[in-house]
């Protein structure tokens, strides 16, 4: 399959450089995560024309955007942007507003409709309204309606739930992955909040200084022993995409499954084989050399081999090891406990999970 997007910018600025190189796949969601500072924003006007990179490379869906000699300007680049304000024009009604790129689209160039588009973000009782009737997060539904309704190739999204409290976000999110499960439009997002990327990443990208530190699966990045130094340590952890294969009425659980192991949480409300997105933080982890023998309290026990063994801090008292569940898991555990444990590289460990939370339990800080 064709990538969508080839991108290569360098820019210089006074006390930043913008030096990145990177291949995103054709689909889902692609989250920009970094500090403050990163380069997040830049790299997403670079991507939309809004800024030209002295040194710049653009490919998209096979078109070339930009490279030596060629430069689309951002009008006449099949883009649909959201920022962090909805930027509605005041003076027309929401239905008024979302035609506002239809219309400008050509007929032939329209493969998103007005009726569908409005139907997936539940827009069909606000059409008549004006935009200061509306609620913050109805307001950020227009402005992804809007912009998909241009037909994008690609939507890019900056901090659009930025300014909204958690209940609004929580409204949001879910019609953000309706929009690329119906519609198939992939959407690069920017954002500070681990909450959003954890609920609506398929790829993930950590800037860092102006530099990719690491891409790929959310499952492959975020439980990368570097990333530490990206986040903290508040949320660090594992990212696991598992199936709902029963629920246990009787004790209020639910099995799930995921690379032939097992996991149980608490009672979740959604039909067997769906898929459900967990986190397991790193401090959650307890290893053992050995399986446990006897009755624990300990529900949930993985086999798993050592894949790396983070940087060893002198001064510090932990350290972060990476296992090979089937998928990547992450357990912070004391410079002692490493020492007791004497653990190997390629060596069965037994990781015991105390907690998993829902992708949507969890709080930015």
């Amino acid at each position: 399959m064709m990538d969508l997007l080839e991108a290569k910018f360098k820019m210089n600025y006074s006390r930043f450089t913008l030096d990145v190189e990177m291949s995103l796949p054709s689909k889902g969601v692609t989250v920009v995560f970094g500090p403050s500072g990163s380069g997040k924003t830049t790299l997403l006007r670079c991507l939309s024309g809004l800024e030209k990179a002295h040194l710049g490379y653009l490919k998209i869906a096979g078109h070339v955007w930009q490279d030596e000699g060629i430069f689309v300007p951002v009008q006449y680049r099949k883009i649909g942007l959201v920022f962090q304000e909805s930027r509605l024009f005041p003076h027309l009604n929401i239905q008024e507003n979302l035609l506002y790129g239809y219309q400008r689209t050509s007929p032939d160039e329209r493969n998103l409709q007005f009726d569908e588009v409005a139907q997936v973000l539940n827009l069909g009782t606000l059409l008549t309204c004006r935009p200061e009737k509306l609620s913050g997060g109805e307001r950020q539904r227009v402005a992804i309606g809007r912009a998909l309704l241009t037909s994008p190739k690609l939507l890019l999204m900056d901090e659009p739930l930025a300014s909204l409290d958690m209940q609004l976000k929580a409204e949001i999110i879910p019609f953000i992955k309706r929009i690329e499960k119906k519609f198939k439009t992939p959407i690069i997002y920017v954002t500070h909040s681990m909450n959003e990327v954890l609920q609506l990443v398929d790829t993930m990208v950590i800037l860092k200084a102006g530099k990719v530190e690491n891409i790929g699966s959310v499952e492959e990045v975020f439980s990368d022993v570097r990333l530490r130094e990206v986040v903290g340590g508040e949320q660090l952890g594992a990212v696991l995409e598992t199936r709902v294969i029963e629920h246990d009425e009787g004790f209020g659980l639910t099995k799930l499954g995921f690379m032939g192991q097992i996991l149980h949480v608490p009672r979740q409300h959604i039909p067997v084989g769906q898929s459900l997105r967990v986190h397991i933080h790193s401090k959650d982890v307890i290893l053992s050399t050995v399986q446990p023998k006897g009755v624990t309290s300990v529900l949930n026990t993985l086999s798993a081999k050592v894949k790396k063994v983070g940087e060893l801090d002198p001064e510090g008292y932990s350290v972060d090891i990476e296992l090979d569940a089937g998928r990547p898991i992450l357990a912070t555990i004391t410079r002692k406990s490493l020492t007791k444990l004497n653990l190997q590289l390629g060596q069965t460990i037994y990781a015991h999970i105390k907690a998993i939370k829902m992708m949507h339990e969890l709080e930015d800080l």
